[in-house]
């Protein structure tokens, strides 16, 4: 359930990235129009999916799929999934330190293209952990035949 759910929340999130509209605002500027567009493009980049609900199912997913590793590829699993993790880690580390080089050098449009990229990939995510969650629950309640041993 954490995956369907989960994967609701990063597709939303991805969308919003995506296709802002004017009505769903992932940060709130008060009316201001001088704070409208300036200096907010990486906190919807970065916040609601390092740190909400869509970062914390999404580890979640990972940690339920580890255990359905088929054939003892449990540890190479936990590797794989903490280098990724510590991957991630650095990848956004370096992105938040040079922030404000990366701004300047890539502009508003650039910002805005990467926005856009990065909400298409979350909501490809999160519809993947959607779908997986799906196919785990009808297996769960035996309405989908579970995977055959040694595919």
């Amino acid at each position: 359930m954490v995956r369907i759910v989960g994967g609701i929340i990063l597709t939303r999130i991805g969308f919003e990235l995506f296709a802002p509209s004017a009505s769903s605002n992932i940060i709130p500027t008060g009316g201001s129009a001088a704070a409208d567009g300036e200096g907010v493009a990486f906190v919807p980049l970065a916040m609601p999916i390092m740190f909400g609900p869509g970062g914390i199912a999404t580890l979640i997913g990972m940690a339920a799929t580890m255990h359905l590793s088929p054939g003892g590829l449990e540890l190479e699993s936990y590797v794989a999934s903490f280098l990724a993790i510590v991957a991630t880690m650095v990848v956004t580390c370096l992105s938040l330190t040079y922030a404000g080089g990366i701004l300047t050098k890539i502009g508003p449009k650039g910002i805005d293209a990467a926005t856009r990229i990065t909400g298409f990939f979350v909501s490809a995510m999160g519809m993947g952990l959607f779908f997986s969650g799906i196919v785990g629950f009808f297996q769960l309640y035996g309405i989908l035949a579970g995977p055959v041993a040694g595919h």
